[in-house]
């Protein structure tokens, strides 16, 4: 399989390739040239599967067998997951009134970024081992990011790892998971700005593809392909996990709602749905509401500032995965992405064309993509029939129950992808 910028303007690459870049030359993000089509039966063969092995299908279909052998995969991903405090990895919670949390917060740092992370992690390490090669990698992070992929690659003899933390713009829990990491390949800087201001500086290096290649950098945000590859996974076993049989004409919808800060999942989510899967996605912001305007009314604008909300890590301004999420949209026409993102780069606005912004979705025939704002103290609400379980956005999960639809999910940790 191969890879393209979602600007069409940098060579295409294989998925080696992706996994070892930032941003394309051109600015643009990677993206499978073409997406595998998944028919029924597929579907029907995958319902019953186990997390970590829809982890390993998936992967098998975005990474060829003449990059990494199938048994080699499947250890890669084995490994990837036996720190997970949880045997099943992300559990199926159910809780009253029919709503059900998907629990992607088993990870060593307790944040869904853990789990496509330590399988990036692991697919890295296999080509360095295999190519003999050391490579720095450059993570901006308002909180999760960071601390997971610090825990992916500390102490690892061929990765050193750069975070730069925005000073008083994480949680003191995530701050600690990452200034504490006593490692020699383990570099963390406090950096003046928000999380939107420091990505511009990284932005900037790789734009510089002499001194990427000659510093051997890479990068571990959801700009990196992988990231968003494993997070497909979560779609596809919450659909199994919540559909009321596959048996029906046509499948029944699963309606995902996704609290997100640079959409990472939400890009993930509309990949699963370009390949077959029968979701419907709601997208679930804070008061930084770029990706709900850009939703509601084409409006991809910045606001004056970036607001502090208890969910520091969805406070994002610039949502870089709507990047693919347009891609995607406009038919893979990455003449419209460019000149939308340029445009956006140039004056931080940009009105999109109706088409992109539409309902329902050109995304699949009967989907759509929506967005809401929580009101109220962040949207947060407490189960009290379930002390402990608390399916706010910052619970880092997700809920699903029946509507008048079919059966509804939120899942996704807030973050900066």
């Amino acid at each position: 399989m191969w890879y393209v910028s979602t600007r069409g303007m940098a060579p295409r690459i294989d998925f080696e390739g992706a996994l070892f870049s930032g941003y394309a030359p051109d600015g643009g993000l990677y993206m499978p040239e073409e997406l595998p089509q998944l028919g029924r039966e597929t579907l029907h063969e995958w319902s019953t599967l186990s997390y970590p092995s829809l982890v390993k299908e998936l992967c098998s279909l975005f990474i060829g067998p003449e990059l990494i052998p199938r048994d080699d995969l499947n250890d890669l991903i084995d490994r990837a997951f036996s720190r997970f405090r949880c045997r099943e990895v992300v559990h199926l919670s159910r809780l009253r009134n029919g709503l059900n949390v998907l629990e992607l917060w088993h990870g060593v740092t307790y944040a869904f970024k853990d789990l496509s992370l330590c399988c990036t992690a692991q697919l890295l390490q296999y080509f360095l081992e295999k190519r003999k090669r050391h490579i720095t990698v450059v993570v901006g992070t308002s909180g999760d990011t960071g601390s997971a992929a610090i825990q992916s690659v500390q102490g690892a003899k061929n990765v050193d790892i750069i975070v730069l933390l925005p000073k008083g713009h994480c949680t003191k829990i995530q701050e600690l998971q990452m200034t504490t990491v006593l490692r020699e390949n383990v570099h963390v800087f406090g950096v003046e700005g928000n999380s939107d201001e420091l990505d511009e500086p990284i932005k900037t290096v790789f734009a510089d593809v002499a001194f990427v290649k000659k510093h051997n950098l890479m990068s571990l945000n959801s700009i990196n392909w992988s990231r968003v590859l494993v997070q497909i996974a979560h779609h596809f076993f919450a659909y199994f996990q919540c559909a009321p049989s596959l048996d029906m004409h046509p499948l029944p919808p699963v309606e995902v709602v996704v609290p997100t800060g640079a959409a990472g999942n939400l890009a993930a989510g509309c990949i699963a749905q370009k390949m077959g899967l029968p979701i419907h996605l709601v997208v679930a912001v804070n008061s930084n509401d770029i990706i709900h305007r850009t939703i509601q009314w084409g409006d991809f604008s910045l606001s004056e500032v970036v607001k502090p909300t208890l969910a520091s890590a969805m406070d994002i301004q610039v949502p870089y995965n709507m990047e693919r999420i347009f891609w995607l949209l406009s038919g893979s026409d990455s003449q419209v992405t460019r000149a939308l993102m340029e445009q956006f780069e140039g004056t931080k606005s940009v009105r999109l064309p109706k088409e992109l912004h539409s309902e329902p979705s050109p995304l699949l025939s009967g989907s759509r993509l929506r967005s809401q704002v929580p009101r109220g103290r962040a949207g947060c609400q407490a189960d009290p029939g379930h002390p402990g379980r608390d399916p706010c956005p910052g619970a880092q999960g997700g809920t699903l129950h029946p509507n008048a639809e079919g059966r509804r999910l939120d899942t996704d940790a807030p973050g900066h992808d």
